[in-house]
């Protein structure tokens, strides 16, 4: 099976039906030089069809990776996926509802063999407990990992909901993130001198 005969099928899949809008959000070419992997579309994301159109995205571009729209959604440097891919509803207990598991299962498993990028990016602690069982959080994020042979980089999700974790490891922002924008500017075939602290300047 192909990623698009893969990706064909994802757009049909009607396994969750009875409790959520199977709107599953399909972005990315199966060449694409960096794999990223998420937890589950949010609800903007789920109207536009465009990963990471949120706030949390904004800040995943422009202040994390200080990489311009145009790098971030051409799909032949970036394809999307994610643990969920359907917008999950929200938690009455507050944010979004956990994504079924069987939606791993049946996608993001295929999707991880069949894909060879330079990079994978996975970000959240819901697919980094499914890709990673048993293996610290915190262990994942600072320390480099592998899937099936290639570079793979964890980090936490840019959701402001995230922020205690952020003050607890301050060293994310200080010392891992100019080593995880070095490793998406060397995938992407950018110079990896060149800096750009506002994320203003397209790179």
């Amino acid at each position: 099976m192909t990623i698009e005969e893969l990706k064909a099928k994802q757009a049909r899949c009607q396994l969750c039906k009875e409790y959520l809008d199977p709107k599953p959000i399909l972005w990315g070419n199966s060449d694409a030089k960096i794999v990223s992997i998420s937890q589950a579309p949010s609800l903007n994301v789920s109207k536009t069809g465009k990963p990471f159109s949120d706030k949390s995205g904004e800040k995943l571009r422009k202040e994390w990776y200080q990489v311009s729209d145009d790098i971030f959604y051409n799909p032949d440097n970036f394809y999307f996926t994610a643990y969920g891919k359907c917008y999950p509803g929200r938690d009455p207990k507050g944010g979004d509802r956990k994504p079924p598991k069987i939606c791993a299962e049946i996608w993001l498993t295929k999707e991880v063999n069949l894909l060879k990028p330079k990079l994978f990016l996975v970000l959240g602690r819901l697919p980094s407990n499914y890709l990673f069982p048993r293996k610290d959080y915190a262990d994942l994020i600072f320390n480099n990992q592998r899937l099936n042979g290639v570079l793979t980089l964890v980090l936490p999700h840019p959701s402001p909901l995230n922020i205690k974790w952020f003050k607890d490891h301050p060293k994310f922002e200080t010392e891992r993130l100019p080593e995880i924008r070095k490793y998406i500017r060397k995938a992407l075939g950018i110079d990896p001198t060149k800096t750009n602290p506002k994320g203003s300047e397209a790179l």
